[in-house]
């Protein structure tokens, strides 16, 4: 029987990064959200930016983005105790922003994450996160970037389509849940490594 989906968790952002003015997305958003899921979770999942949460009455929801991903994980057999995802923003854009700057100012925050918590592997979600974390690449593009392990802060990493493209055009369904059974062989084979 399948459960039903969940909303993980939230990691409350560390006290330097909570208060956190580098960019203009500070002036829009509500909070900053650091992450969510398991923390000590060895996959962690890079996605652009973190979307809503609640709707307009405060009520908790799950968004498509997450929905996609839950189903795409149900479906590769990774549990959403096995993943921590984060965010390359840490804050929700809600309109127009100087995208570079903002990339710019919140990759630190991400590499303090890598770091503080060490995942056994990384998977990013998107152009977006494949081009922040992989700007000299002459085609950082899932397109280019999916089907293969790369290496990003000595983590291996590999890429696969956004969960909201997967929602829009459901052709990539497949190849999703493939990329996401590629990353649980490659968990379980640095698992038995270890």
């Amino acid at each position: 029987m399948d459960h039903p989906f969940v909303i993980l968790p939230e990691e409350q952002a560390p006290e330097g990064a909570e208060h956190c003015e580098l960019c203009e997305l500070s002036g829009q958003r509500t909070r900053v959200v650091w992450g969510e899921g398991n923390p000590g979770a060895p996959l962690m999942m890079i996605l652009d930016n973190p979307g809503a949460r609640e709707d307009r009455e405060g009520n908790s929801f799950l968004c498509g983005t997450r929905e996609t991903l839950q189903i795409g994980m149900r479906e590769a057999g990774i549990a959403v105790d096995d993943v921590y995802v984060s965010y390359l923003l840490k804050c929700r854009p809600v309109r127009a922003y100087n995208k570079p700057v903002a990339r710019a100012a919140c990759l630190p925050h991400l590499q303090l994450q890598l770091v503080q918590k060490q995942p056994l592997v990384l998977f990013g979600f998107g152009n977006v996160v494949a081009e922040a974390l992989f700007p000299d690449k002459e085609s950082a593009s899932v397109k280019e970037l999916r089907g293969a392990w790369h290496e990003f802060q000595g983590i291996p990493i590999s890429f696969t389509y956004h969960p909201l493209a997967v929602r829009r055009r459901p052709n990539l369904h497949r190849l999703f849940v493939e990329d996401l059974r590629a990353l649980k062989e490659k968990w379980k084979k640095l698992r038995h490594d270890c």
